[in-house]
């Protein structure tokens, strides 16, 4: 089970890694708080000061087809938030 799926590039990322130094990845719905900060310190090299998850519900969308209406869903997905330790940087972008 690979627990990190990819880092979150948008401007809010970019934002809270500029003012606080914290770094949001999209991680597997299943892992844990322990498994995160595991998986960021064996990638990246770094020591992990604070891990924050949040869960986004799957998004319904439907549409109306000859067959009649079909209903479909997206795949929920977890983000989570790392703050590194005093001094700690990440280069998302060197890293593959």
């Amino acid at each position: 089970m690979s627990v990190i799926i990819k880092p979150v590039i948008s401007e809010k990322a970019n934002y809270l890694t500029d003012l606080r130094g914290a770094y949001s990845f999209l991680v597997n719905p299943k892992s844990n708080k322990i498994q995160i900060k595991k998986a960021i310190e064996q990638a990246y090299g770094v020591k992990v000061a604070d891990v924050r998850t949040m869960i986004y519900a799957p998004k319904v969308s439907s549409k109306h087809t000859k067959k009649g209406l079909q209903v479909g869903k997206t795949n929920k997905l977890k983000k989570a938030v790392i703050t590194l330790a005093e001094g700690e940087v990440i280069d998302i972008f060197a890293v593959n």
